[in-house]
């Protein structure tokens, strides 16, 4: 994807250094976290998790001392009227530090200039983090529809 750079460079949380530099993405890394350790992706396979990451914009966090990933977010957009935030995840050792927060602020951060209508995801269990950021459940959820496994 390109205009995926973060506006001001590298945004820091702490000891952790959030970057939308698709270089710096650990593919295997991600593959693992999501389809191990994930509710929503569990045995997503290698292959499928690359594409997903080709056709999309992908932030890390690393560590800002030992450059190790840390967290995922990744974002499917077209730039100009929706994003769908989806597959964040923040390593075990890293959750309770606010660096889930401060990743999907840096999403919302770099989406702004584009002035989508709309950024949409869907949880289980993390709406605190999503909510300190700005999202809120949908008005009017009667009027979504989905296809596909559900």
């Amino acid at each position: 994807m390109t205009d995926s750079s973060l506006p001001e460079g590298p945004v820091m949380h702490g000891a952790y250094e959030i970057s939308s530099d698709p270089a710096r993405i650990d593919a295997a890394r991600v593959h693992h976290w999501i389809s191990t350790d994930s509710y929503w992706a569990r045995g997503r396979p290698r292959e499928k998790q690359d594409r997903a990451i080709a056709g999309s914009l992908n932030l890390g966090a690393y560590h800002r001392e030992t450059g190790e990933m840390s967290a995922y977010a990744r974002v499917v957009t077209d730039y100009a009227t929706f994003a769908w935030l989806c597959d964040v995840y923040v390593d075990r050792p890293a959750r309770g530090t606010g660096l889930g927060t401060a990743l999907v602020t840096a999403v919302r951060d770099l989406l702004e200039p584009y002035g989508l209508s709309r950024i949409m995801l869907a949880t289980a269990d993390a709406h605190g983090v999503y909510e300190k950021v700005g999202f809120a459940p949908l008005r009017n959820p009667d009027m979504w529809m989905a296809l596909g496994r559900q």
